[in-house]
């Protein structure tokens, strides 16, 4: 027997009936595909056919997880819980047969099931953290049954996906079975099922995995003291302890509700609103206004890189981990040496996490190909420049490129700053110049400032924001002004943390009020960090600002042990009384009256003129939206998803009170706070800047 359903098909052979889930593209279990799967099980239970069920997913996994889409709205039946309480309270037994990626409520369906037979590929976990929730259907009361608190406490506050062999090892799998014979072993393990008397392992009764904690918090105070730094200020996280608790602690049903009440705590609450924001935000990112779905890309069968410094290696390792070789070019020959040897560095310590094989990192080394000989890149379809932020260098690059570049290849600079329209003037093909500013370090870092030019073709743009996904980046597009998106909104908040020190606070209280705020450093101890001599000429200095009067004290930052801050062997910084005597002696010279400054008021001015600066990047249409701004500052620069971006946080304390406060500030200290027209528009119609 087999009968086929919109989003779900049936058949029936030999006692076992097959559930396949059939919702393209991830079977999220939306209410057409919750009410498919009730309404097949209700039918099987009363088929006397029937005396086992697999559910199993079409395409390229179980199921996703639930339908995003649907939070906010009004509930429909059956809900998420009616379908698995019904799944869970079948007298037949029911066998989850997942492949690919299994999350969220789709595990939570898994977990529901009596059985689970994982394909050996396959990745099951609980991700719900991420958008600012935790497990609302039995995940954080079931999971830790089965794997115990310790393992399931990891998988439920950091969302992070475990492979299917250490799902069985924790006991969360009954089986697994090679990739292309899930289906049948899963039948297979039906029929042993029915064979051993059809018994149904219901995971609300396992205790033997929680048992020995009952009663006893010590586990879970140990892992919020481990992970404090990385959980504060973060609500789900919490939210997630306290039911896996819960679990331990209460009966089943009793947890099934705390779990359920801290659910709609969340959900409700503006983390879970900025994080989900956040999450289609990063999505819309990717959708070009003027560039159709179909502009064709051009091929990238390899890649140039030119230096080898950070920056240019780290760039190198995203194509060669994606499989694309690389021709990186430098200047002398130490340099090259050195910068081959960071990038087996960096491979090899992956290894050691057990991330890479050893085999892996040869391959990716070997894709690298080193040089000091610059027309070895005339093959290459796509070439970065990496080189010093001088615009007669990058001048002078881009000149020698445009001499010996085939036809079509992309000539990119990672500019962080400069004027791609002025780099790509000195080339006879503008409109195949872009920007793309990979963030530090730029292996790791997830964002990708693709900048376009006055002349770039559409299909370069096409292609770059392609490639940007290929690599593992966030690809947002923005236009050409001076640090384009992220770091002209930097310089505004940079320019107010510098008046700070000089009005009455000191380096450490403006970062330890971005710090608590969420970042994870504020400006001082980011540009220790960088390097204060960066762009700083001794023979050309006049002491004309802190920074200046630190680097003629050789105060660079971290890498001399004394920055704005003092540090110890292990680089733990101390607030330095050299730094505070320097800072009131020279508040003095220049006249200025200090007086105490509350954190409010530090914070509202390193951010509301980032706001503001961001809401003039809008109307210039260096941004596209302000939800690409957004995705920027989330990416680049830390600042906390679970608050939204700038441009959403401004909607969370209010526009009216953002101008406001803009304004007084303007009274008191200039028309550096004078408001934008546009912020002031949407203020006074009561709109949200997340939604221009």
């Amino acid at each position: 027997m087999v009968s086929q359903g919109k989003v779900t098909d049936v058949s029936i052979q030999d006692g076992v009936a097959v559930i396949t889930l059939d919702s393209p593209p991830v079977n999220a279990l939306s209410i057409a595909l919750r009410t498919a799967i009730y309404d097949n099980l209700k039918t099987l239970e009363a088929d006397a056919a029937v005396q086992a069920i697999v559910l199993i997913g079409a395409g390229r996994g179980f199921s996703g997880g639930a339908d995003i889409k649907e939070f906010g709205r009004l509930p429909q039946q059956p809900g998420l819980h009616e379908m698995l309480a019904l799944i869970e309270g079948l007298f037949k037994p029911v066998i989850a047969a997942v492949h690919g990626s299994t999350l969220g409520g789709g595990l939570e369906t898994a977990l529901a099931c009596h059985y689970r037979v994982a394909a050996r590929s396959g990745k099951v976990g609980l991700p719900e953290v991420k958008l600012g929730l935790l497990p609302g259907a039995g995940g954080t009361q079931r999971l830790p049954r089965l794997v115990g608190p310790e393992a399931a406490l990891e998988m439920i506050v950091f969302g992070e996906p475990v492979g299917a062999e250490i799902a069985l090892k924790a006991g969360l799998v009954d089986a697994v079975a090679d990739d292309d014979t899930l289906k049948e072993t899963a039948v297979a393990f039906a029929h042993k099922v029915i064979a051993d008397g059809a018994k149904l392992v219901k995971v609300r009764y396992r205790a033997d995995k929680i048992a020995a904690f009952k009663g006893d918090p010590a586990v879970f105070e140990a892992f919020k003291t481990t992970h404090a730094r990385r959980l504060r200020g973060q609500d789900a996280p919490t939210a997630c302890i306290q039911a896996v608790q819960a679990a331990v602690d209460l009966p089943f049903d009793d947890g099934l509700k705390m779990e359920r009440d801290l659910f709609m705590q969340l959900v409700q609450g503006t983390q879970s609103a900025a994080l989900r924001y956040a999450f289609f935000a990063e999505r819309q990112a990717a959708k070009l206004a003027d560039i159709a779905d179909d502009t064709p890309r051009l091929p990238i069968n390899k890649v140039g890189v030119i230096g080898a410094g950070t920056m240019g290696g780290g760039i190198s390792m995203n194509f060669l981990s994606a499989g694309l070789p690389v021709t990186i070019v430098e200047m002398k020959p130490e340099a090259l040496e050195r910068g081959v040897a960071t990038i087996r560095k960096n491979y090899e310590a992956t290894a050691k996490k057990g991330r890479l094989t050893t085999e892996e990192v040869e391959a990716r080394m070997g894709r690298l190909t080193p040089t000091l000989d610059f027309d070895a890149l005339a093959d290459c379809d796509l070439i970065i420049e990496a080189v010093f932020e001088l615009m007669e260098v990058k001048k002078e690059i881009f000149t020698r490129l445009d001499a010996i570049a085939k036809p079509g290849a992309i000539l990119a600079s990672n500019t962080s700053y400069l004027d791609i329209n002025e780099i790509a003037s000195v080339t006879a093909r503008p409109e195949s110049v872009i920007g793309m500013h990979f963030f530090s370090p730029a292996n790791v870092m997830r964002l990708l400032e693709v900048v376009r030019g006055a002349k770039t073709d559409k299909p370069v743009i096409a292609t770059v924001m392609a490639l940007g996904k290929t690599i593992g980046k966030t690809a947002v597009l923005v236009g050409v002004c001076h640090g384009f998106v992220g770091n002209r909104m930097l310089g505004a908040r940079q320019e107010e943390a510098n008046k700070l020190i000089l009005e009455g606070a000191m380096p450490w209280d403006v970062d330890r009020v971005l710090y608590d705020f969420g970042l994870p450093m504020g400006p001082f101890a980011m540009a220790d960090l960088a390097g204060l001599d960066l762009g700083w000429v001794r023979e050309r200095s006049t002491g004309s600002n802190i920074r200046e009067i630190l680097c003629e004290m050789d105060r660079w930052g971290q890498k001399k042990s004394a920055g704005f801050y003092d540090y110890d062997a292990g680089r733990k910084a101390s607030p330095s009384p050299v730094v505070e005597q320097a800072i009131l002696d020279f508040s003095a010279k220049q006249g200025m009256t200090r007086r105490a400054l509350s954190d409010q008021e530090i914070l509202e001015r390193c951010l509301y003129p980032m706001i503001n600066e961001g809401v003039k990047i809008l109307e210039e249409g260096i941004a596209a939206r302000a939800s690409d701004i957004d995705v920027v500052w989330i990416n680049g620069y830390g600042w906390p998803a679970y608050r939204g971006g700038p441009m959403f946080y401004a909607d969370t304390v209010g526009l009216p009170h953002v101008v406001s406060r803009l304004k007084a500030f303007e009274a008191d200290h200039g028309a550096a706070f004078k408001p934008a027209p546009l912020l002031e528009k949407i203020a006074a119609q009561g709109g949200r800047l997340s939604e221009v």
